[in-house]
C-alpha cells in the first residue's frame, strides 16, 4: 500500500510541477509550486523523515512561497492591475489546485491514522540535526547563508531600480 501512496504523491508532484512550468500567469504558477512542495513534504513523511517534511512545509511552502507570491503580486501594481488580478483569480482557477491538495490531504490523513511511515529505527531529533549542521557542515551552511544574503541584496537593488523607473514614468 505504501508504494501506491508514494506513486500518488509523486504523480501529484509531477503534475503540479508541470503546471508550474506551463502557466503563463506567475501567480498561478506559484500556487502550483506550493502544491508541488507540499507533495514533496508528504514523500518525506512517508520515507520516515517527519522533521524534514515539517521544515519543507514551514520554510518552503509557507514562508518562501508566500514571499514570492507577495512580490509577484506587488510588482503587478499599476493602472488596471487590480481588475487584471480579479480577472485572473476566477473561482474555476482554484479547481486544479484544490483537487491536487485534497489528494495530498487525504493521503496524509491516511498515513497518520494507519502509522505507515517507514522509520529507520534511529531517532533523529532537531538537536542532532543542529549539531550536524553547525558541526562538520558549518562551512556549507555559512556559504548558503552568504548566497541568500547576496540574493536578498540583489533583489533589493533590482526592485529599487524598478520602482524608481516606475515613478519616473508616472511623473
Amino acid at each position: 500500500m505504501e508504494i501506491v501512496l508514494f506513486y500518488i504523491a509523486g504523480s501529484v508532484s509531477l503534475i503540479a510541477t508541470t503546471l508550474v512550468v506551463t502557466r503563463t500567469n506567475a501567480s498561478h504558477a506559484l500556487v502550483y509550486l506550493i502544491i508541488s512542495l507540499l507533495s514533496i513534504a508528504v514523500i518525506f513523511f512517508m520515507l520516515g523523515a517527519p522533521f524534514a517534511a515539517a521544515l519543507e512545509v514551514v520554510i518552503y511552502a509557507g514562508a518562501i512561497m508566500v514571499l514570492f507570491l507577495f512580490v509577484v503580486m506587488m510588482l503587478n501594481l499599476g493602472p488596471g492591475s487590480v481588475a487584471q488580478e480579479i480577472a485572473w483569480m476566477h473561482p474555476r482557477m482554484w479547481i486544479g489546485p484544490a483537487a491536487l491538495t485534497l489528494t495530498l490531504f487525504f493521503e496524509l490523513v491516511y498515513l497518520i491514522t494507519t502509522q505507515t511511515a517507514v522509520t529507520s529505527g534511529v531517532p533523529v531529533s532537531p538537536k542532532a540535526i543542529g549539531i550536524s549542521l553547525f558541526g562538520p557542515y558549518l562551512l556549507a551552511v555559512e556559504l548558503a547563508s552568504i548566497l541568500l544574503l547576496a540574493a536578498l541584496i540583489g533583489s533589493f537593488h533590482l526592485g529599487r531600480r524598478y520602482m524608481r523607473s516606475r515613478r519616473e514614468e508616472t511623473e
